[in-house]
């Protein structure tokens, strides 16, 4: 599942689940509508995200990519460090920044029975 949020001035992608060839068919539509709304920051938050593969890593890198052509940026948030590699092994990871300060929440649902936390995702140093 994909969200999007904007500010003025930035838009934010919350994914969870899945990022791999399983999802694909809904990128065009996420992307078209990404770059129709021309921020200059996008924000990919990737806190939930359970697996990603190469071609979940094209969607984000062309989302980076169209972002750089306009002058804007793309940070990843809660990436952890196998979504960073496949990047770097695409040798796309110096189209992002990381922000490896993020601290990504765990959950409790609503019964307030204490669920495992999502683990800390972080760029490796």
């Amino acid at each position: 599942m994909i969200e999007i949020a904007t500010s003025s001035t930035t838009t934010t992608l919350v994914i969870a689940g899945d990022l791999d060839l399983a999802e694909r068919d809904q990128f065009p539509e996420i992307a078209a509508r990404v770059v129709g709304l021309r921020r200059q920051l996008l924000v990919i938050d990737m806190c939930r995200v359970t697996f990603m593969d190469s071609t979940g890593a094209a969607f984000l890198i062309s989302l980076a990519d169209s972002g750089r052509k306009r002058g804007g940026a793309t940070v990843l948030r809660g990436a952890d460090e196998r979504d960073l590699f496949v990047l770097e092994v695409c040798g796309a990871l110096d189209l992002f920044r990381v922000d490896s300060e993020h601290k990504c929440e765990s959950t409790t649902p609503a019964s307030g029975v204490p669920q495992v936390p999502l683990p800390q995702r972080h760029r490796p140093k």
